[in-house]
C-alpha cells in the first residue's frame, strides 16, 4: 500500500472487500482466507503466484496478460521464434 500511497480504504475499494475486513487484516493481525487474499491480490493487479513468488514481483498489466495468454496457444516453434526476435530488438 505504501508503494502505491493507498489507504486501507483505498485497498478495500479496489479489492471489492469492506473497511472492516482490511481493518481486521492490519489492527488484529488476522490471516485472510485464500479468498480474501485472491481479492487483495486482484486490487493489486497481481496472480496468487505473484504474491508468493520470492524476489521482484512483476505488475500483470492487461497487454502483458493478453500477451500470456496468446504465449501460452503458442507451438513449441512458434514460442523459439518470438523469443529469437524478441532478444534482437532487445539488443
Amino acid at each position: 500500500m505504501a508503494e502505491r500511497g493507498w489507504t486501507a480504504y483505498r485497498l478495500a475499494r479496489e479489492c471489492h472487500l469492506s473497511d472492516a475486513t482490511i481493518s481486521n487484516i492490519f489492527k488484529r493481525n488476522t490471516t485472510p482466507s485464500v479468498g480474501t487474499l485472491q481479492a487483495i491480490c486482484s486490487g493489486f493487479n497481481m496472480s496468487l503466484a505473484q504474491f508468493f513468488a520470492e524476489g521482484d514481483l512483476v505488475e500483470m498489466t492487461p497487454e502483458a496478460k493478453t500477451m500470456f495468454e496468446i504465449w501460452n496457444k503458442l507451438s513449441p516453434n512458434q514460442k523459439t521464434a518470438l523469443n529469437e526476435l524478441l532478444t534482437a530488438m532487445k539488443k
